[in-house]
Parts: structure tokens; sequence; C-alpha cells
């Protein structure tokens, strides 16, 4: 394999677990895997944290490429994107 592409690779996916190594994201990611589609405030009430901290936690995750958000009038909802980060909270929850 070319050493450029495979540099390439590691680093997309260094920043994949950098952006998933802080557990209040790696417990928004693997409730939108478990359990689809959510707003903010359903995310803040079951992490009991401020919807300030939930939100910078959801812009890491996004600017990762992890997740997407979709408006809905005032809400958006946040949904997992990344099939990849999809198989490994399988490996590491399953």
């Amino acid at each position: 394999m070319d050493r450029k592409k495979d540099f390439a690779v590691l680093e997309r996916n260094s920043g994949l677990l950098k952006a998933l190594g802080h557990p209040i994201r790696l417990c928004i990611t693997r409730g939108l895997w478990e359990e689809g589609e959510k707003k903010v405030g359903d995310m803040q009430d079951c992490l009991d944290l401020p919807q300030s901290t939930v939100s910078q936690h959801l812009n890491t995750l996004k600017t990762a490429g992890i997740i997407d958000g979709k408006r809905q009038g005032t809400e958006i909802y946040y949904s997992l994107k990344n099939e990849s980060v999809g198989k490994l909270l399988k490996v590491l929850f399953e």
C-alpha cells in the first residue's frame, strides 16, 4: 500500500478515535447508535448536563464527521452519520 494513502487513512481514523475518546461523546454516540435520532434536550436530560456542554460535544462529533444534524422547526435532531463508527460501537458494546 502507498505510504501516503496509508497515512491519510491513519490520520482520518485517529481523528475519529480522538473525537470518541471522551466519555460524554462516546455516550452520546452510543445513544444515537442504539436509539436512533435524538434532539439535544433528550440527550441533555439523559446525560444530566447543561445544554451548552452537550452542544459543545455535539459540535466536536459533527466536525469529526461522526454525526449529522437536521433542523425541524426550532429543534435540531442528531443521528449517527458514519458507518465505520457504527461498526466500532458494535465491537465495543455488543
